[in-house]
């Protein structure tokens, strides 16, 4: 007889910029903060708590990241809470490394059971007051929020829907905000958020290709600030902690959308604190 195939889930986007040491991090607060006294589960948001939940439910767990020493910290947590995972360096916005990344994936860990993409970018949020309007965003700005809300999820999706299909099963779990529900202006402060509409789209035409072969697509809209070391230390959050989301309790949503019967698949799932009215 042979043995039970693992199970494998793949977290593109597994740390967070607002982690202690993380880009938006620094921007906010000119420096890494120390998280030695933050639960585990909330010091890399919302991707390293979906990474370590899918662990403590037995999956082998695969960190991608740009460099690998930004996920360091999270590979060696979930070793420590009795899990089991790799680190795969993956670029983006180099449709070569995604390539790579994923033949090692495969290679090293075996075809997804469940991707979640998870990645996000900083780019627009230091741009003044007196550059709001479209015609000050430089094309690089836009052109790297494609990277990653379109041009990115569509080539990882490329990488793993085939697997997918042939089992006839599988989740690919988009990790999005509210800004992908329509299209709005960029305020100072914020990133170039719009390409996320595309984001959500992609979402909702892969749902309508890939439900029928067995593979639960979803777009997952959180709509708020997600609670971290670098949001923790905002004057919002600290004057208003209930706005803040617990990453730990989105990971378990993630994981109930993977663990859903096929007969009652949830396709778009919005999550907003108790205390702020949903986004539209």
């Amino acid at each position: 007889m042979s043995a039970a195939r693992r199970q494998v889930a793949v977290v593109v986007g597994a740390t967070s910029k607002w982690q202690a040491d993380g880009r938006n991090t620094k921007l906010a607060h000119g420096k890494v903060l120390d998280d030695s006294s933050l639960p585990v589960g909330i010091r890399w948001g919302v991707g390293g708590a979906i990474a370590q939940k899918f662990a403590k439910e037995r999956f082998f767990v695969v960190l991608t990241t740009r460099q690998a020493g930004n996920a360091s910290a999270l590979q060696k947590a979930i070793v420590e809470q009795g899990g089991e995972s790799m680190i795969v360096e993956l670029d983006l916005v180099s449709p070569e490394s995604i390539s790579r990344a994923f033949a090692t994936i495969r290679t090293q860990a075996g075809d997804p059971d469940v991707l979640v993409y998870n990645a996000g970018y900083l780019e627009g949020r230091d741009l003044p007051p007196e550059k709001e309007l479209l015609e000050h965003v430089p094309v690089d700005i836009f052109e790297t929020a494609q990277h990653i809300a379109s041009r990115g999820p569509f080539l990882v999706a490329q990488e793993v829907l085939p697997a997918m299909r042939q089992r006839g099963a599988g989740s690919f779990l988009i990790s999005n905000n509210q800004f992908s529900l329509r299209g709005r202006k960029r305020l100072t402060g914020q990133s170039l958020y719009y390409p996320r509409v595309m984001m959500r789209t992609l979402a909702q035409v892969l749902t309508e290709e890939y439900s029928e072969h067995g593979v639960h697509v979803a777009n997952v809209v959180i709509d708020g600030t997600i609670d971290s070391p670098g949001t923790r230390a905002l004057p919002r959050a600290q004057q208003h902690p209930e706005v803040v989301m617990n990453p730990v309790k989105i990971a378990e949503a993630f994981y109930y959308l993977h663990t859903q019967d096929k007969s009652c698949w949830t396709h778009e799932l919005q999550l907003t604190p108790f205390a702020t009215k949903p986004s539209f």
